[in-house]
């Protein structure tokens, strides 16, 4: 800026970028940007227009925004968010924005804008779960009792160069707009309430942040990241924070007493890996989360062959500085490596980003990225079984699953590593989901002997109850222990729908509605949530509601949906035909 008078005025600006945007180039750099630019021109553009915005600035990802009215920001970003969700509502889900709102004071030079109240915006965005609108507490106070919008306090935040704790709110259409249960209301109040500590040691491992100046190698750190929460998880006298819900924090700024708060965990673990060549240094940082005081901070340097000891040496130091009493037998079963390959172990880890995305072109490259790490090594058991495992997704979603080779991986996987739970948490759900009959809950009740820590083994294990149509209330009690293990998980949605399942063989159709509608909201592109919700509508009487749900499902959310083609064989045929009868009676195509 020139000299002379600082021009200023008081605006309401609006943060918007794409989450995980860099995950989407990296495995389709134009279609993303296509899509991108198309959803720009036909949602995007045209809402700011109507609602007055000015459009200050773009980068590859987001856009700053300033208006007039804070109203008028919310109910734009409303309007956007809605349209997207529709547009992404066929499972590709190939954009998904988020948006921060804040009212502040901001600076004017030309067409641009600066100043706290635009970096506070930012900074709100950042928070922000993909697919939301969060508002500062001042954007807050602008709209209260002015929009057709509830809001939800999410409580004190500490942002990232802000220097005083500011309180965020989520924007939510009305109940009766956008059909919210209570319930849903409720679980998200719940979710920002501060966790209890669990009654033994607790530590969340936060992604390390990658060093190497190449952002291409973010699938390393997080890697390496991925296989310490693993090895902690395997001693059964620490409680582990989940990878999914840890690895929300990535990219952010955080307060390490607030993700204590958030997770309930006593301890964190964080920390930066360097890969340069043929070595890496990983630096770690143990701090207590109640104090913020350092336990063991240190830094380990080694050859990259010898990632895994480096990796075991994180977890040792870790060990020793809060339970000194794990047994050796613990220490050295958490230390086993899951191939000598290095090349094949790249590659494994190169499969986890688009694995964990949950589209059906990421979902393609993973298989290409899991069978060249079998290929070069193939006794790979944790890739064969997480290729196995893909077999089940695709063909959940519609995407074309591959029963065969999924069952043929599945048992190859665990013949190769039978005594490894992250093998088992894999291979033992693809065996109940293709109608294997007597393995699955062996496996799985083995999985959860040697590592009751992890969220997806005991997710699994309730899926393998639920396929065998027996002890749902146990079931029950497996996803609830794994929504307290991942607190904050992306994919939470999952094991709602697995609760909803238990009910519904247990014959308890109004929990059932309560949880099915749960993972609708949280993961409005998944369709097992849509199929549970319908047969809860026709077994409650509720024929025609079931009815329209069904045919905006076939619309909108599945069209090539057939029962024989999606759903997984149940073990109990009585619960198995009440299941498809309700969905025939529906309106959906046996």
């Amino acid at each position: 800026m020139t000299g002379g008078r600082v021009e200023r005025r008081l605006a309401a600006v609006l943060a918007v970028d794409v989450a995980g945007f860099s995950l989407l180039m990296g495995s389709d750099e134009v279609g993303t940007l296509e899509t991108l630019k198309l959803y720009r021109r036909e949602v995007v553009d045209p809402a700011i227009a109507e609602h007055h915005g000015r459009i200050v600035k773009t980068t590859g990802d987001g856009m700053l925004v300033e208006f007039a009215s804070a109203v008028d920001a919310v109910t734009c970003a409303m309007r956007v968010q809605g349209n997207m969700a529709a547009q992404n509502i066929d499972g590709t889900q190939k954009i998904v924005f988020r948006v921060g709102i804040n009212v502040g004071d901001i600076i004017i030079d030309g067409d641009d804008i600066f100043g706290d109240g635009v970096n506070l915006a930012v900074r709100v965005e950042n928070e922000c779960q993909p697919g939301g609108v969060y508002l500062s507490d001042d954007a807050y106070r602008q709209v209260r009792g002015k929009t057709a919008f509830d809001f939800v306090d999410l409580g004190e935040r500490r942002l990232k160069n802000i220097d005083r704790a500011v309180r965020i709110y989520v924007a939510r259409a009305s109940a009766e707009a956008a059909s919210i249960s209570a319930t849903a209301l409720k679980s998200l109040l719940d979710r920002s309430k501060p966790l209890a500590l669990p009654d033994k040691p607790s530590i969340a491992v936060l992604p390390f942040e990658n060093m190497s100046g190449d952002p291409t190698q973010d699938y390393f750190a997080d890697g390496v990241v991925e296989d310490i929460i693993t090895a902690l998880s395997k001693f059964k006298s620490l409680f582990v924070i989940a990878r999914n819900s840890s690895f929300t924090y990535k990219g952010r700024a955080v307060d390490i007493k607030q993700v204590g708060r958030e997770l309930g965990v006593r301890y964190v673990l964080e920390g930066s890996v360097r890969k340069s060549g043929d070595k890496v240094r990983i630096t770690g940082q143990l701090i207590e989360t109640a104090t913020g005081s350092h336990l063991w901070a240190d830094r380990i340097d080694g050859a990259l062959e010898n990632v895994f000891g480096l990796q075991d040496e994180v977890t040792a130091r870790v060990i020793g500085a809060i339970e000194p009493s794990i047994t050796e037998a613990e220490i050295e079963r958490a230390h086993k490596k899951p191939t000598s390959n290095l090349d094949a172990y790249d590659w494994f880890l190169r499969a986890l980003p688009p694995f964990y995305q949950f589209r059906k072109e990421a979902s393609d490259v993973a298989i290409e990225y899991l069978n060249r790490a079998i290929a070069l090594d193939p006794g790979y058991a944790l890739a064969k079984a997480l290729l196995a495992f893909n077999s089940v997704a695709r063909q959940i979603q519609g995407w074309g699953g591959y029963r065969n080779q999924g069952l043929a991986l599945a048992r190859e996987a665990i013949a190769d590593e039978g005594s490894d739970p992250s093998v088992l948490r894999w291979a033992g759900p693809t065996l109940a989901f293709w109608g294997d009959r007597d393995r699955p809950l062996a496996v799985l009740e083995k999985a959860e002997r040697l590592n009751g820590n992890d969220p997806q083994v005991l997710n699994s294990l309730g899926w393998a109850l639920n396929h065998a149509c027996i002890e749902p209330d146990r079931a029950i009690s497996c996803f609830e222990r794994a929504l307290r293990t991942s607190p904050r998980d992306p994919e939470i949605g999952y094991m709602f729908s697995g609760i909803a399942i238990a009910h519904q063989i247990a014959g308890r159709d109004r929990d059932s509605l309560a949880s099915a509608q749960k993972t609708i909201d949280d993961i409005p592109w998944f369709t097992a949530g849509y199929r549970t919700k319908i047969v809860c509508l026709v077994h409650l009487g509720r024929l025609e509601e079931a009815k329209l749900l069904a045919t905006h499902f076939l619309a909108e959310i599945d069209p090539d949906f057939t029962i024989a083609k999606r759903l997984p064989v149940f073990r109990d045929k009585t619960f198995e035909r009440r299941y498809h009868s309700a969905l025939i009676e529906a309106g959906l195509p046996a």
